[in-house]
């Protein structure tokens, strides 16, 4: 009988019953060439229960990090590699072969990949909405492409505007919006960031890096105006391809 080796993955976060990662890693650990490996949840209520959880966990080889700790989780790593130091949040978590644990950011890859083949030459800057841990890997990713950005959020400060200064000619200087908030979300479907989507057109692109629903109140609306649009979906597959890579390296 063949010794399968068993290996011990999962995702940390808040509140993610919901989670893209779990399907879809238990449905790449269904093929038989994957036999052994098995990912869970670890919802966890604050970050001050990541060490008791790491020390019950022994067996852990991986972690995918998500919403609200991918820069809570960092004092809590023991290295981390040079983007993820750049960028300054962490999605992806090694178990190293030492006992140590490495922090990785595959967020601005798996952003970058999906972005690229909607870019034209008339995409030159990019709205980002939202300042939180994945806002950051987008803004690297989009530092690696030459677009300049600046943020949006609820409150002005240097590289970041609010929400109540947007208007036509922001509009017509910023071609590609992020959406990097969770507002818009399943199950809260009718919610969107507040827009004048009146001013998206057909040479905009809207991207939301929400994949669930397929497509939300905010695609909805760029859409409605003509604006190329794009969701989490891609991303999430890539940047769920990376992280197995570093796990396995």
């Amino acid at each position: 009988m063949i010794d399968i080796l068993r290996r011990r993955f999962g995702l940390l976060g808040r509140n993610i019953s919901y989670s893209f990662s779990k399907g879809y890693f238990t449905e790449k650990f269904s093929e038989e060439v994957f036999a052994g490996n098995s990912y869970e949840n670890f919802d966890i209520s604050e970050i001050n229960y990541f060490t008791e959880l790491v020390k019950n966990n022994p067996d852990l080889k991986g972690l995918n990090v998500t919403i609200p700790y991918k820069e809570q989780v960092i004092p809590f790593l023991h290295k981390l590699s040079k983007k993820a130091a750049l960028i300054g949040a962490v999605n992806t978590i090694k178990f190293t072969k030492n006992g140590e644990l490495k922090g990785y950011n595959t967020d601005y890859y798996g952003f970058k990949k999906s972005l690229k083949p909607l870019l034209e030459p008339h995409h030159k800057k990019a709205l980002i909405l939202g300042t939180g841990g994945a806002s950051k890997g987008v803004a690297f990713a989009l530092d690696e492409l030459d677009i300049p950005y600046t943020f949006v959020s609820r409150e002005s400060k240097e590289n970041i505007i609010d929400y109540s200064l947007i208007n036509a000619t922001t509009f017509d200087n910023f071609q590609i919006i992020i959406n990097c908030t969770p507002v818009g979300t399943s199950p809260n479907i009718e919610a969107c960031p507040d827009l004048p989507y009146e001013f998206f057109t057909e040479k905009h692109i809207a991207y939301d890096l929400i994949y669930n629903p397929e497509e939300t109140q905010f695609l909805k609306n760029a859409k409605e105006k003509g604006a190329t649009i794009k969701n989490g979906y891609d991303m999430l597959i890539f940047q769920a391809e990376k992280a197995w890579k570093i796990w396995n390296k």
